[in-house]
């Protein structure tokens, strides 16, 4: 299954398939990007060989009002969230496979091991009142 792009008509769709047993991994991009672009096709392959994991191409300048202000220093930026809990949100390398570790490191941990490594880190509690996309999407 390919990626999902961000559209104003399918919003609600993608929120509803944000359930809280999906893992989300979003790369936040913009059209003028040729780093996005050429990165693309690569995060097109990952959302096919992973179907069950929800891939999101955002371009966040056309879809600010969707997504809010969500801080993007550079490009690519991945934001990868089940339920309510962003567990990564940053830059990375163009590289599909470091996705796919942030995506497996993080879906590996146990739930409490993550909500105790993360309950003494500023970064990722920022990333829970500011970079949720889920709610960000159903405001």
């Amino acid at each position: 299954m390919p990626s999902l792009v961000l559209e104003e008509n399918n919003r609600a769709a993608l929120v509803a398939q944000m359930t809280d047993d999906t893992w989300v991994v979003a790369c936040l991009c913009a059209a003028w990007c040729d780093v996005c672009t050429a990165y693309r096709p690569e995060f097109e392959a990952l959302a096919a060989n992973y179907p069950d994991t929800l891939f999101v191409w955002i371009d966040i300048e056309d879809r600010a009002d969707m997504v809010g202000d969500f801080d993007v220093e550079n490009f690519p930026t991945i934001l990868i969230q089940r339920a309510d809990e962003v567990v990564f949100y940053g830059t990375t390398l163009p590289d599909p496979r470091i996705a796919l570790r942030l995506l497996a490191a993080q879906a590996q941990r146990d739930p409490a091991e993550r909500v105790a490594t993360a309950s003494g880190n500023p970064d990722y509690q920022l990333w829970q009142e500011e970079r949720n996309l889920r709610k960000a999407l159903k405001s």
